[in-house]
């Protein structure tokens, strides 16, 4: 069997989920802004799911946002930001917050060698809002959100990565965004937490719906996979860490041993537990992970929405690596559903790729 070592990219459906979606695919179709028995059926399954999100993601069921994924999103808080002031953000914020902020001329934070924002001579009174994701998409890096709460600027966080492992209830954010393909529900769906004191303008005009922040028909089927995913990864989800966990160090330490000058990318104590991010010195990614794919073994050269484009990755180089050495990286990412197998798959095919392309 294939290994999958993608999960930062998009996971493979909870079952949860598709259970939860199976009635929704077939005999409930209704749509919810009707006002007849079928269309109230499908209010109520938004209003039920609308209740959970708010339970896992640490708000009021008033302030969850239902959106088309992370990217929309992300695009909401900033863009819907923007007429207050001044925008920034991180400069290893991923593309959906980066490519936002610099639509509007906003500022770019640095980040250190170890991945971890630098806020010194980038915030004053005429920024409005603060963008810096709470856990890095293509390194696994944790930032530290209490301490980036400076003056009286709103604090957005792209949740994305981090949600699956990290609990964002008691997170300092004024807004937050997850997206439901990467903790185990369906692609195409996602929630903003939009606090109360917070004042958006829609970046999208129609019908009204989501507090007239997102107008369009809901997409029933994902928001109802989205929360029965949501929920089961909020009960497993010290179980799955320590698993995972587990399964990453192996992984990341048999890598290391056996592939003279390989280097792991950023502190490991600072990760998420699914992160497995391991430069090869002298082997471009691109080529390993063709050799890789012919052996079964899935795994990205970073942010999905930048494969196909041999640059090297913005993350590593605001990092302060060099071109050749962010071209050397390759994420392996694992999840919900991770296997001992898939390790051991994996750890017999990249030393023989990486030999075979030295």
């Amino acid at each position: 069997m294939p290994a999958y070592l993608d999960h930062a990219a998009t996971t493979p459906l909870r079952p949860e989920a598709a259970e939860a979606m199976r009635p929704f695919l077939d005999g409930r179709f209704g749509n919810p802004s009707g006002s007849h028995a079928v269309a109230r059926a499908a209010k109520a399954a938004i209003e039920e799911a609308r209740d959970v999100v708010a339970d896992c993601l640490g708000c009021r069921p008033h302030e969850v946002v239902f959106t088309g994924g992370g990217t929309e999103a992300d695009n909401l808080a900033v863009l819907g930001a923007a007429g207050a002031g001044e925008v920034a953000c991180s400069a290893v914020e991923h593309h959906a917050v980066l490519h936002a902020v610099q639509s509007l001329g906003g500022r770019i934070a640095p980040v250190g060698a170890d991945g971890i924002v630098q806020l010194d001579g980038v915030l004053d009174e005429s920024v409005s809002l603060l963008s810096v994701m709470l856990a890095n998409n293509e390194t696994g890096t944790v930032q530290p959100l209490d301490e980036l709460r400076i003056g009286a600027a709103l604090l957005h966080t792209d949740a994305v990565h981090a949600f699956p492992w990290i609990d964002v209830r008691g997170t300092a954010a004024d807004l937050v965004s997850v997206s439901a393909h990467k903790f185990g529900g369906p692609q195409g769906v996602g929630a903003l937490v939009v606090r109360d004191h917070v004042k958006l303008q829609p970046t999208t005009h129609g019908g009204g719906q989501e507090r007239d922040l997102r107008s369009g028909t809901h997409n029933v089927v994902g928001i109802v996979g989205m929360v029965a995913a949501m929920q089961a990864t909020v009960e497993q989800r010290a179980a799955t860490n320590d698993r995972v966990g587990r399964l990453r160090d192996r992984l990341a330490d048999g890598l290391l041993a056996a592939v003279p000058g390989a280097v792991e990318t950023g502190d490991r104590a600072r990760k998420t537990p699914g992160n497995c991010h391991i430069r090869f010195e002298g082997v471009e990614s691109e080529a390993l992970l063709v050799l890789l794919d012919d052996a079964g073994v899935y795994a990205s050269a970073g942010s999905a929405c930048a494969s196909g484009a041999i640059e090297p990755s913005h993350v590593l180089t605001a990092m302060g690596l060099s071109r050749d050495e962010a071209l050397s990286a390759v994420r392996f990412s694992l999840g919900w559903n991770t296997t001992d197998a898939d390790v051991d798959l994996a750890l017999a095919a990249v030393p023989e790729a990486v030999g075979r392309l030295r």
